[in-house]
């Protein structure tokens, strides 16, 4: 397998959190020049929506996030599939139609306590605005949506067809779903690999799962140098409020291409406009 690579329709996975990157796979695909002989890498794994495109034959795909990759631990064995999803999401939607909001935070609480899989799902999807969001201790803190009948029958449809493609592309692929911090991954790349970074954004992301300061920010550009292979970096570079000097302080000297879309998810409307992206490449 060889990149770049046109993509046609893009995979949208099952899991929504801030900045995914569905809308940018056609420009971060196009960018990404690798002859695809060692391991595709990423240390941070967010939605999966890269790495589920880009469908390598190889991969070691890690996050901080013990439930995202918990999810697709679930789905790479077997132990969860589309079926026992929609059955459970339409019990479950049906018990968030007659209690609301009670039901909401009930299975809030639940999750917080087992850590379940389809709670999970059930709370990424009925969550204010699709926030992915925990607090310091872990938990799972987004409030509500406010949609009582938010699991239609076309809603359950549309998650459990994400569920089936997403299980369909890892099946029979040497791929490695780990919990594992971001610098221990860093440090297990060969020169045949190549590595996708895609940290939490300074100013937007800070409280995905854990903290990402300026400090982190910086280390991940000091090693980047250093790498013994090929590397993209995605990350915000400006709107109409704000520019992210760290762009300019810490990368300037990559390659840097860009593009602008438009953010449809984030708490505050500050955080939904348009967008320059830049993807850094090394």
């Amino acid at each position: 397998m060889h990149f770049p690579k046109t993509i046609q329709k893009v995979l949208v996975p099952p899991v929504k959190c801030q900045g995914i990157k569905t809308k940018l796979i056609p420009f971060i695909a196009q960018n990404i020049f690798w002859e695809g002989k060692g391991v595709w890498i990423e240390p941070f794994l967010g939605s999966g929506v890269v790495a589920f495109n880009m469908n390598p034959d190889n991969a070691l795909l890690c996050d901080t996030n013990k439930h995202i990759i918990k999810l697709y631990q679930a789905l790479q064995d077997g132990s969860i599939n589309a079926f026992i999803v929609k059955e459970q999401l339409e019990l479950m939607g049906a018990k968030l139609a007659v209690h609301g909001i009670d039901y909401y935070y009930e299975i809030r609480k639940r999750f917080n306590d087992s850590a379940n899989t389809i709670d999970f799902i059930f709370l990424n999807r009925s969550c204010f605005n699709g926030l992915m969001r925990f607090n310091s201790k872990g938990g799972f803190n987004v409030p509500f949506g406010h949609k009582p009948y938010r699991f239609s029958k076309s809603y359950i449809t549309k998650i459990v067809n994400q569920i089936h493609k997403v299980q369909q592309t890892i099946k029979n692929k040497n791929w490695v779903f780990k919990t594992q911090d971001w610098a221990i991954t860093v440090s297990e790349v060969q020169k045949e690999d190549f590595i996708y970074l895609d940290p939490p954004y300074i100013g937007r992301h800070t409280d995905y799962f854990n903290t990402w300061s300026d400090n982190d920010a910086q280390l991940l550009a000091n090693i980047s140098y250093n790498l013994p292979c090929q590397y993209a970096l995605s990350m915000w570079l400006e709107n109409k409020y704000r520019r992210n000097d760290h762009i300019t302080n810490d990368w300037q000297s990559r390659e840097i291409k860009t593009v602008s879309h438009f953010y449809h998810l984030g708490s505050t409307e500050s955080l939904r406009n348009a967008m320059t992206e830049a993807l850094v490449l090394g």
